[in-house]
């Protein structure tokens, strides 16, 4: 699976960004589907996931009520809507494939496949 991630860029503290991840190579239909960030000097982290059909979606404290993730499967593809952004959320972010259709994870050994990321910069 090829995951291409797009949509990040420079924005300011309290702007909204809509990033994109789209899949080639197998239907991503069938798997939970994350997104993951990472800023320099820190480890990545997971920032939010939906299960097979965004039945079932998770996102980490930080974000929950800002960012929305969602999916289109007739697509190929998973988005992450991004609201009222802070500079902390300045990282390059992941979109990721799942090993599991139903269970959304935070954990990123549970994640096959990744993207190259997109970098995401929020100025104050």
């Amino acid at each position: 699976v090829q995951l291409q991630a797009s949509g990040g860029g420079l924005v300011q503290a309290g702007d909204s960004l809509r990033l994109s991840c789209a899949a080639s190579g197998r239907t991503i239909s069938s798997y939970v589907m994350a997104w993951f960030r990472q800023a320099p000097g820190k480890e990545r982290e997971f920032v939010a996931g939906s299960s097979w059909n965004g039945g079932d979606t998770i996102y980490a404290d930080s974000v929950k009520g800002r960012f929305t993730i969602s999916r289109d499967n007739a697509k190929n593809t998973v988005y992450l809507q991004m609201n009222s952004l802070k500079p902390e959320d300045t990282a390059v972010y992941y979109c990721a494939v799942g090993s599991r259709k139903y269970i959304v994870k935070r954990q990123s050994g549970e994640y096959l496949y990744w993207g190259q990321g997109t970098q995401v910069t929020v100025s104050s």
